[in-house]
């Protein structure tokens, strides 16, 4: 069902939308033909109100409270037992008899109310108008609607077009006597209120400063103070005001107010408070001079002064069927919605059309009551207030807070009173608080174009509705958290596995902003600061849409980074949005062929598209990355043009923010210690092997784990003295900085104690004694370390001592393959070694392959490659340069087994090609 209200003016035809001008048949039915006509058109339309309504049975129920809603809120209760009647007559004919669509239209004029109800079936028994119409028996269900429009309707008729069948009625207003703004029925004297036998109305006028300056003698009866101990001084000193915790609004707020009506106490001469109900009235004289003048009797004397309400809150409407109603559905209409946001919809326009108004609001107060959050609107650019926050208390007094009721009649004489209505043409407004058992819960305004639409009494009626609404609201609003925060957590775990399932910086910027867009926001960009003195590095950014996202980028590249401040939570960014409206105006109107505009800020080379603007212009915030107590970057989150964040959206982005900040500067730790330690790994390792004349040498390396460049194994080939070169190849038990330890002091004693001029056997003893000197610090080591020399016979002369290392083999040109050394002890253990060197000779086509156990331990389940299987393999190799050799011996070892290598592996190849002849 849709509603609209449209007031003031003259009316034009009523007619369902999209039909054209029809040609006019009045039905003259029965003894009620003479009321028939159609001159309630010329009235003057003060108001109008339209719903629609589907082909189901619950639409009647829903007809009948649009109606009475609609007339309660103009203030017509004596006719809305017979609208109501009428409505759900004409309504059942057309969505139950007729089948289609029912639009109901509510006219106000100065004569009465007129109703149509229009169906989509005029082929339905139309009858001609020279002819007569049997109404039939009233028991018949069919054409009773029109029995009852000629028993109650003052005016009725049936019009007729093409495509529809419109039935109107209309209800003149009862006659009241000439004054009479309400009257109650006689009642028997046992029911009349009870009063003292005089019944006294204190008479006290205050002057604008709040003092009393007249007091009658009625007054002086009920409380005891004469009138000259009491002229001058402040009411609030003879006033006990009923404060509401949590408000400061008191007699002196009340005093301001052009009307008022309310309990409050006097505190008598004899220090008795006598409560007393108060009628205010704000006056001024002839001078220009406010006061007010305030009407007391004692309180259970009220109904002197009381107003009764247009709807008495005791006064349970009824329905068309004599059931009691309950007054939550008489506002809201039935059945209620059933989502938070068609609620807050419904209630504004059911406020709005109550009111006569042109617009309404509706916003819920935040957890700690701070702040309201516009959740819904109408009348208003509800895209550009939709989640804007206002505070609670905006300002001193009465009218600076949503806690009270407030009523301000020309907000062009206090600009910014409401900023919600900034530049939205509202003139008056209304504005009434929600509150679920005295805590404010949000806050219910309608307002109009025109000033001094409303006072006091309609903020009664408006606040009637809030209370009968406030508590729906405030479940459906829990209700819809509960599900926002179980959607959360299950956001907050996925998010957190997923950023803990990479120690990748780049991958870990990446996650961050796919999670926020489109979830959280529509773009999002991420800024890093790689240390204090370091100025913020636009270094991710994404869009929803792909061909947006280089224009955002280029947009925040020509802008100030946002400041990098630690303090928690989303704080509002202007800068792109601002940015981007001034560079769009530049290029509009270049495109238009003008000059000049706003030039600063924005190189005028940025050129983004309205596109890009449009997509940047919306409210943007920024949260800080904190981690170790130290700024290390920014999450950016931005909405289009005109949109605002929710504050549960806001929560829940700190919330991620958080995670990512420890994700981030985990990896950018990672990636420095990794940084380092591949440094440091890289320098265990040789710079590069050496062209020896006469002999081909080729190393693989493969160190086990990930992001290892050297484990225990290491290898080395150097020049030594006179066209000799040392070779090296070994392996440090265990695995971490302690391994690396003895790798690299190895490797750098084995090249400074060769070049010394030492042996084979006398290198290896001392630097046993180094490792040994290591203390808790040393690993044992397997090594394997010998001396070549090329020959000018193209051969090559090795002399080689294996300690504690898997054995040298040696392949001939005939594939014969060979161990090439004997096995001796192993460094790193005992203090007193006795090694010695064994001489081999490397014939013209022979191969020295040299491997560490990684090589040889290779496993597959229980089979192990080992000695003799490396010796197979490398039988193949006859003929096969040095670095088709180790590719062979690595490619054997691979395929034998499918997992990844568990250990170190390094193959030295050495092959002496011989002497070649041209």
């Amino acid at each position: 069902m849709s509603t609209g209200v449209i007031p003031g003016g003259q009316s034009p035809e009523p007619r369902p939308a999209g039909t054209q001008m029809p040609h006019q048949r009045h039905e003259q039915v029965g003894q009620g033909a003479h009321h028939i006509d159609n001159r309630s058109r010329s009235s003057v339309i003060t108001a109008r109100a339209a719903a629609n309504f589907e082909p189901v049975g619950r639409s009647v129920a829903i007809a009948r409270s649009f109606v009475r809603d609609t007339l309660q809120g103009w203030g017509f209760a004596d006719i809305v037992d017979d609208a109501v009647v009428l409505t759900s007559e004409l309504v059942t004919n057309a969505v139950v008899h007729a089948g289609t669509h029912a639009d109901v239209l509510c006219l106000r004029s100065e004569d009465g109310v007129r109703i149509e109800v229009a169906d989509r079936y005029p082929e339905r028994e139309v009858p001609l108008q020279s002819s007569a119409v049997n109404m039939g028996s009233p028991d018949r269900e069919g054409g009773r609607g029109l029995q009852l429009c000629a028993a109650l309707a003052g005016r009725w008729g049936v019009e007729y077009t093409p495509t529809h069948k419109n039935v109107w009625f209309q209800l003149d207003l009862p006659e009241r006597p000439l004054g009479t703004r309400a009257a109650g029925p006689s009642l028997p004297a046992d029911l009349l209120p009870l009063a003292d036998g005089r019944v006294r109305v204190a008479v006290v006028q205050i002057d604008r400063k709040g003092s009393v300056s007249a007091w009658n003698e009625d007054a002086e009866e009920l409380f005891g103070h004469p009138a000259d101990q009491v002229t001058g001084r402040p009411l609030t000193d003879l006033a006990a005001w009923p404060h509401t915790p949590g408000t400061g609004t008191g007699i002196a707020e009340a005093l301001q107010l052009s009307r008022w009506e309310g309990s409050y106490g006097i505190r008598g001469a004899d220090g008795r408070v006598t409560p007393v109900y108060a009628s205010h009235l704000r006056v001024r004289d002839t001078g220009g001079e406010p006061s007010t003048v305030c009407l007391l009797v004692r309180d259970h004397e009220r109904a002197v002064l009381q107003t009764p309400l247009r709807v008495p809150a005791s006064d349970a409407p009824a329905s068309s069927d004599g059931q009691s109603t309950d007054p939550f559905e008489v506002f809201i209409g039935s059945p209620a919605p059933d989502d938070l946001d068609g609620l807050l919809q419904r209630t504004v326009e059911r406020a709005r059309d109550m009111l006569d108004g042109d617009s309404a609001f509706l916003l819920l107060a935040t957890d700690d009551e701070t702040e309201l959050e516009v959740r819904a609107s109408t009348g208003l650019p509800s895209a550009r207030q939709r989640f804007a926050r206002v505070p609670v208390e905006a300002g001193p007094g009465r009218y600076g807070s949503a806690r009270m009721p407030a009523v301000h009649d020309d907000l062009a004489a206090v600009p910014g009173a409401v900023p919600l209505l900034n530049a939205t043409g509202m003139r008056s407004v209304v504005t009434v608080p929600l509150k679920v058992e005295g805590r404010l819960t949000g806050s219910l305004g309608v307002a109009a174009e025109a000033p001094g639409r409303y006072s006091n009494e309609e903020a009664l009626r408006l606040q009637f509705a809030a209370d009968r609404i406030a508590l729906a609201v405030e479940s459906a609003r829990l209700g819809e958290l509960e599900r926002l925060r179980r959607g959360s957590l299950s956001f907050l775990v996925e998010a957190s596995d997923l950023l803990a399932g990479t120690l990748d910086r780049d991958q870990t910027l990446a996650l961050m902003a796919q999670m926020t867009v489109p979830t959280l926001a529509t773009w999002c960009a991420v800024y890093t600061i790689a240390d204090q003195a370091s100025e913020p590095y636009l270094s991710y950014v994404l869009h929803e849409d792909e061909e947006l996202i280089d224009g955002i980028k280029s947009l925040l590249s020509k802008i100030s980074p946002p400041d990098p401040v630690p303090t928690p939570g989303a704080r509002v960014w202007t800068a792109p949005g601002e940015a981007a409206h001034e560079a769009a105006l530049r290029s509009s109107m270049r495109s238009l062929g003008l000059t000049g505009g706003p030039t600063h800020q924005v190189a005028s080379g940025i050129g983004p598209t309205l596109a890009t603007a449009s997509a940047v212009g919306g409210e943007t915030v920024v949260l800080p990355l904190v981690a170790r107590n130290r700024v290390i970057g920014m999450l950016t989150l931005g909405k289009p043009t005109d949109e605002h964040f929710r504050q549960e959206i806001l929560e829940l982005a700190e919330d991620l923010s958080r995670r990512a900040a420890l994700a981030l500067d985990n990896a950018r730790l990672y990636s420095e210690r990794t940084a380092i330690s591949q440094s440091l790994q890289r320098s265990l390792l040789p710079p590069g092997l050496p062209t020896i004349e006469g002999v081909e040498v080729e190393v693989i390396y493969r160190a086990a784990g990930e992001g290892n460049e050297v484990g225990g194994d290491f290898y080395d080939v150097f020049p030594i003295h006179d066209g000799a070169y040392g070779f090296a190849i070994g392996d440090v038990c265990g695995t971490g900085p302690n391994a690396a330890a003895v790798t690299g002091l190895a490797r750098h004693a084995l090249r400074l104690l060769a070049r010394e001029g030492l042996s084979g056997p006398a290198v290896l003893e001392r630097l046993n004694s180094a490792i040994l000197d290591e203390g808790a610090r040393s690993r044992f080591l397997t090594l394997l370390y010998g001396e070549m020399r090329p020959q000018e016979d193209g051969s090559a002369e090795l002399k080689v001592v294996c300690a504690g290392h898997p054995l040298p083999l040696r392949l001939r040109q005939d594939g014969t393959v060979e161990a090439a050394a004997e096995p001796q002890p192993l460094l790193g253990v005992i203090e007193d070694l006795e090694l010695y060197e064994q001489t081999v000779t490397l014939d013209p086509g022979d191969v020295l392959l040299c491997v560490t156990d990684g090589v040889t331990e290779r496993r597959e389940g229980s089979r192990m490659l080992g000695d003799d299987g490396l010796a197979d393999v490398l039988t193949t190799c006859t003929g096969l340069t040095a670095g088709a050799v180790a590719a062979r011996i690595m490619r054997a070892v691979e395929r034998f087994a499918s997992d990844a290598p568990s250990d170190d592996m390094a193959i030295l190849a050495m092959r002496v090609p011989g002497l070649h002849v041209d």
